[in-house]
């Protein structure tokens, strides 16, 4: 019997499986499922509030070294939590901490996968996204470089993204709504970094893309009708 590979997703908040109570809120680990053949299981140990270190320091990564095997795919994205007082710094613990995802999973003859960060809803008046990610992207992409690891740059698509749709529409990708609009919102929300079900979706299928133009073997269990938000 064929054995299914195991796409395992290392992240934050804007990758995680949101609960319930948080609908439509949604990271887009947590559609990712739906872009792929039944012969390829997605593990999604996102979490919500998590850095590159402190998803260390919890044992959440150790938790993912205890089932992920030879053949399988590590995704690695960490980057908007990394800015606060608990996480790391751009070009010195990041890329330390980040190391450690990429050579335990060579180890285990898993692939890692670097992802740069999604990026915030932070049009300026231009109508251009403007980073909010400090160097964290660039120094994902020097490490990406430095350990030949494959990279999807979502911190570029993403801003492509959300150009196309502009500074108004694009805020149907967020978690953002009107007083009274949303059961789970009654007061109303205004959320500029996390997905509602739509947005997660077309983020995962910017991962799946990335995933084609790197041609990783994980492609060939990409569906070819896949969702579209």
């Amino acid at each position: 019997m064929e054995k299914q590979i195991c796409l395992f997703i290392a992240g934050d908040s804007t990758a995680a499986s949101c609960p319930p109570h948080e609908a439509p809120m949604a990271g887009w680990g947590q559609v990712a499922a739906e872009f792929f053949t039944d012969k390829a299981k997605v593990v999604n140990a996102a979490k919500g509030g998590r850095s590159s270190n402190s998803f260390i320091e919890e044992g959440l990564l150790e938790e993912i070294w205890e089932t992920i095997g030879a053949g399988d795919y590590l995704f690695i994205q960490f980057g908007h939590n990394d800015q606060k007082d608990y996480g790391t710094e751009p070009w010195t613990t990041y890329p330390h901490s980040l190391a450690q995802y990429i050579d335990g999973a060579r180890e285990r003859g898993a692939l890692p996968v670097l992802l740069t960060s999604v990026q915030r809803r932070t049009f300026g008046e231009d109508g251009s996204i403007q980073n909010s990610l400090g160097d964290y992207p660039d120094s994902m992409r020097r490490l990406a470089d430095e350990k030949d690891v494959p990279l999807i740059d979502m911190w570029v698509k993403t801003k492509e993204l959300y150009e196309a749709y502009g500074p108004e529409r694009s805020k149907e990708l967020f978690t953002w709504f009107e007083p009274g609009e949303n059961d789970n919102y009654p007061e109303g929300i205004q959320d500029n970094t996390h997905f509602c079900e739509t947005g997660a979706r077309k983020v995962a299928a910017l991962v799946a893309e990335g995933i084609k133009e790197l041609n990783l073997p994980l492609k060939a269990y990409i569906k070819e009708a896949i969702p579209n938000g």
